[in-house]
Order: structure tokens, then sequence, then C-alpha cells
């Protein structure tokens, strides 16, 4: 129960899920969302109740369904060096996440009952935001046999993934799509063909020529699109595609979804707004896989936002150790944070009207829920009340120092965005607020 009640008043509510776009009053009690309305009523039934109540006006302020984000590293368990559940889970609910999917390339992976089971009781105790476990879809992530598939969906896990390799034996993964179906999840697909980007840096050609580096060819990942979109047209599996990159790779998924494959897709807000020259700035922190792509794959990402083929845009969140990013381009790990610079980045392709403000929030919140079939990420009546109150005018810089994730890897330090979000609630329960913007709002009823 929670020990207090909320009225959030005067805000633009923006809820993709109910189809809401405007000023909103939105009532939540014991932690789920009993009312939303155009005015201040439920306030007076309220006070004939005589229950403590925090009234919030939220004038100038946006309120959105919790955001989710389907694609997360928590480094969990066995790489806290790098993150621990709670640095990752404030870092999720700083940024307005209130739901999250943690992929299994931890130490060791979950690909078992037992590390699932451990998991989940550090979850219950340490995360302050919603944590949905992925379990691998091969022991040990080494692509040579099925991890127990059943045993830990049982477990809870929502969703199948190798993420960080790919399942090489095409018989292998059209038996974990099969599997997958049986059973009622979405595989996960890191598409990457591994015999094409083996030792490679960054996105093959000019950059990498002059870097001195090994180059990943685009049809790393477009081999590996084909022939996983044909296991889903053959299997009827629901494949879920990771980090979608290459304009021929978001092609085939726009086709495949006209033939009624099973099929989603998510992409990475750095693949939408850098391309393959960032690295030549950023060096290590622009350094990810699949890498960053020529601008026209960049463009055609944006149109996938705009035309609804992309159904999520996750973080991709990889947190690393100061150290291990500060190795030369070529030893340096893969990967970028994002849980706290997603919403600030999507709202910059609404600055510059590549997308709509109501289909960013979509793509941030009941997109992704769906695609993984979450309880989540709308702010319907009855639901649970997960949500965000953000400023939408506050311009900041991005300072990777202040970022509550341990890690600092990230390729947005130093913008200048708009959007801060100041408070984000899980269930009821206010779990990250900005006191300071937020106290001369307040009033207690």
């Amino acid at each position: 129960m929670s020990t207090s009640d909320f009225l959030f008043s005067n805000a633009l509510l923006v809820d993709p899920g109910t189809g809401t776009f405007g000023s909103r009053d939105l009532l939540v009690r014991d932690g789920r969302i009993v009312e939303s309305a155009p005015s201040l009523a439920p306030y007076q039934q309220w006070k004939r109740e005589e229950r403590p109540l925090e009234i919030y006006d939220l004038t100038g302020y946006s309120l959105f369904p919790g955001l989710v984000d389907i694609h997360i590293h928590l480094r969990v368990p066995g790489q806290e060096h790098k993150e621990t559940l709670v640095s990752g889970t404030q870092a999720a609910a700083a940024g307005g996440f209130t739901s999250v999917l943690a992929m299994p390339n931890t130490t060791p992976c979950l690909d078992r009952s037992s590390v699932i089971r451990d998991l989940k009781k550090r979850i219950a105790s340490e995360a302050v935001v919603r944590v949905y476990p992925v379990g691998a879809i091969t022991r040990g992530q080494k692509g040579r046999s099925l991890a127990p598939l059943e045993a830990l969906r049982w477990e809870g896990v929502v969703a199948f993934s190798d993420d960080g390799r790919p399942v090489m034996n095409a018989c292998l993964a059209r038996q974990a799509m099969q599997k997958a179906l049986q059973i009622g999840c979405p595989t996960i697909s890191h598409c990457e063909d591994d015999h094409l980007a083996r030792g490679g840096v960054v996105q093959e050609g000019e950059i990498a020529e002059k870097l001195g580096v090994k180059g990943i060819p685009s049809a790393a990942e477009d081999v590996m699109t084909a022939r996983d979109l044909a296991l889903a047209w053959d299997t009827g599996a629901h494949l879920h595609l990771a980090h979608v990159s290459t304009a021929r790779s978001l092609e085939m998924i726009r086709k495949a979804k006209d033939r009624g494959i099973r099929v989603t897709a998510e992409v990475t807000p750095h693949h939408l707004v850098l391309d393959e020259k960032a690295v030549l700035k950023l060096g290590s922190n622009a350094k990810m896989n699949p890498p960053l792509r020529p601008e026209e794959d960049v463009l055609a990402l944006q149109e996938g936002l705009r035309d609804g083929t992309v159904d999520a845009v996750a973080s991709d969140h990889a947190p690393h150790h100061p150290d291990e990013k500060a190795s030369s381009l070529a030893e340096a790990p893969f990967g970028v944070i994002g849980l706290e610079t997603t919403l600030p980045v999507m709202l910059s392709l609404v600055d510059q009207e590549r997308i709509g403000l109501e289909r960013a929030i979509e793509l941030l919140t009941v997109g992704p829920a769906r695609a993984m079939a979450l309880d989540a990420g709308t702010l319907q009546v009855g639901r649970q009340a997960d949500l965000v109150i953000v400023d939408p005018d506050r311009t900041f810089r991005v300072d990777a120092r202040s970022f509550r994730s341990k890690a600092r890897n990230c390729p947005f330090d130093g913008w200048s965005v708009r959007g801060r979000t100041l408070l984000t609630m899980v269930g009821g329960k206010v779990v990250h607020e900005e006191t300071e913007s937020l106290k001369d709002r307040i009033t207690r009823g």
C-alpha cells in the first residue's frame, strides 16, 4: 500500500497507449491509476474520503507513461565493476525508465534456473525499477547447445537472447525459435555473421582505413537478418531484432511485416543521430556493436521510426569501467551507455521535425511493452502507476560525470539537450525526484 496518494494536475499528458494527448489530471491510489480526467473534479471526492493526498500542479510540464527499455546491460551478476543493480536502476529512474530488460551476457550468464533465481532475489532487494531478465538461448552463450529454455521461462524470463553473440548455427537458432514459440516467448536476435564481423572495430570503409583498423561490413548484419527472418517465417515464432542499424536490414523487416511474419525491431538512439564519422572525434566512446553506420543508414532508420517499421527505441545501455574504455580503439570494449540520455536524444529528433512527439513517446513506452508482452507503457485506468514527469523546456548540458550510472562511456557527453526528468514513479512509489524543481508545485490535501 502506498503511504500517500497523488493527484497530478494540469499536465500535458501524452499516452499513445490510450490515444491521450492534452491537458489532463491523473489520480493515483494505492499504487494504481484510478482516474484520468480533464479537470480537478476527482479531487473533490477524494477530500470527502479524507485520505492523505499529494497534489502536484504540473502546468508547463509533461506527464508520460513510465518509459520501457527492452535492451540494457546491468552487468549483474559478476561484472559489478562496470555497473550494479543499484547504480543501473537508479540511472534508469533518472532517465524516466520504469521497466527494463536485462540482457544475459553476465558472469555467469543467465542460462540456468539457479542463476535466474539468485538474480531475482537481488532485483527484489536492490532495484528501484522493474527489471525483467532475458535468458540465454544457448548454454554459456557458446552457440553449441540450447539452454534449458522451458526451465528459464518457468523462472520468469521474458525473452531469450545470446545478445553480444550471434547464434551462428542455423539449426540451433531454428530449434530455439520452435521452443520459444511453444512456451510463449520471443527470441531476440543479435544479427551479426561472426565470420564477416570477426576482428572488426568500426564500420568498414574510409573511416576504418583512416584509423588503421579492421572494418565490419554492413553485410555482417544483413545476412543474419535475412536468415533469421527466414527462420521466423518457417517456424511462425516471434522474432525480435535488436539494435537494427542498416537500411537493408530495415527494408527486409518492412517486407517481412508486409508478409505477416511475426517480427518486431528496435533501434538505438546512437544509431539514430550519429554516423560513422563520430568515431573520429569520440574514439572508443563511439565504438559499439553494431558499429555506427554511414549517413544514409541513419536517415533510413529515422524513416523507419516514421513509417512504423521500427517498434521500439532501446538504449542498449552497455556500461564499462573507465579504464577499459581508455584503451586503444582496437582494444576497447564495444558499447556505450544511454539510460540517462535516451529521452533527450529522442526529443532532439522531435525538435528537428524528424518525428512527432506522440510517436517518439510511443517508441519509448507502449511500443516496446507490446513487443515484449509487458504490462507496462500506458497510463490506462486500473494499471500500475508507472509514470514520469518531464520539464520539456529545460535545457541542460549532458555531463557524464554526474550520471547515476557507474560508467561514463557516453557518446553524448557535452551535448546541449532538453527534456529533464523531474520525477519517476514505479507502482505509486517515487523512485527519482528533482526536489528543488517540484517543491513549489506540491500541496497536501
